[in-house]
């Protein structure tokens, strides 16, 4: 006599391809939907498992929208990269104006501004205070300088060093001076701090694959007998694991909307202190907080890890449990 599983494939392989597919979309709909009914089932230690996985999750995502935003202010702060170059004393202005006609010529120079010996004076008594002791000088010591403004693609430490490199080789030009060394170490700490949110990411992601993993375990043994029950009447293993592996990517999901709120909240709180600290180094802005794809990308990454941390734990328990 044929079990009721081999009725069920004798009756299906009759439909064409299309009612096929239509009854395993069905079947996956129903498995679907039935996994949320059991979530509602048990509120208490759903609520519970998915705060866990959610304060996990937006641990890392919280820390990389911080990261976004240093990359964006350190951008910012790279655009306004400028190299000053220091002229030869006796050089004169006609030679000066030639270096300043060629200096133009650079594709990597946006803008350069000209200050002459006298104008270079009187800015260094408004601003040292010396005026009184400049004035006992019988000669003006201070050269002439070009400011030089880098194109915004030249304008990033390494690239902006090598054109200061360059403009060091013109024969009117005594030495350059680029005042950057803050931003290098600034980057620095920013590609640190990148390195250090990809470890906590890791471990966080290993600890939501444990959680689900041991969530789903929890709900085989309280379903023990049932399976046994499903497996005696032939019911496939694909069959029995399915709504163990959507109740993992339910919890994923949710887990994941919420890590999305908890981050946004974060953003809004710390929203007005760095506005307050970005004043402090004149640059205007508000904190960027997740896009819309980023929020997609979460939650269909906790999604995933649902899924792999169910799957893990559906192989290796229900293979223990044989109808006796």
């Amino acid at each position: 006599m044929k079990s009721s599983n081999q009725l069920k494939h004798v009756n299906q392989s009759k439909l064409p391809i299309s009612g096929r597919i239509v009854i395993f979309f069905i079947r996956h709909v129903q498995q679907a939907m039935a996994s949320v009914g059991e979530l509602w089932r048990h509120p208490l230690s759903s609520l519970m498992t998915i705060a866990v996985l959610g304060v996990s999750l937006s641990l890392p995502a919280t820390l990389q929208v911080l990261v976004k935003n240093a990359e964006v202010v350190t951008r910012s702060w790279d655009d306004a990269a400028q190299i000053s170059l220091f002229v030869k004393v006796g050089r004169s202005e006609q030679s000066i104006q030639s270096l300043l006609a060629r200096i133009k010529t650079y594709s990597e120079v946006d803008e350069v501004h000209y200050i002459n010996r006298t104008e270079a004076l009187e800015e260094f008594q408004q601003l040292s205070g010396f005026g009184d002791a400049l004035a006992y000088l019988d000669e003006n010591p201070l050269p002439a300088v070009i400011t030089v403004t880098p194109t915004i693609s030249i304008s990033n430490p390494s690239r902006a060093r090598n054109l200061l490199l360059k403009l060091e080789q013109e024969p009117e030009v005594n030495f350059g001076r680029l005042d950057i060394e803050w931003l290098e170490r600034l980057q620095a700490l920013v590609s640190v701090f990148q390195h250090g949110v990809f470890s906590i990411a890791v471990l966080l992601i290993v600890a939501v694959v444990l959680v689900i993993g041991n969530t789903i375990r929890l709900a085989i043994i309280n379903r023990r007998s049932e399976i046994k029950i499903m497996k005696l009447i032939g019911a496939t293993e694909s069959f029995i694991q399915r709504p163990f592996l959507y109740t993992g990517m339910w919890y994923g999901i949710i887990a994941g909307i919420f890590a999305g709120i908890i981050v946004n909240f974060i953003v809004w709180y710390l929203d007005g202190a760095l506005l307050e600290l970005l004043e402090l180094y004149e640059t205007k802005g508000s904190l960027q907080s997740l896009s819309l794809d980023e929020i997609i990308f979460l939650v269909g990454f906790a999604s995933f890890l649902g899924w792999i941390g169910s799957y893990i734990s559906v192989k290796q328990h229900l293979r223990a449990i044989e109808p006796t």
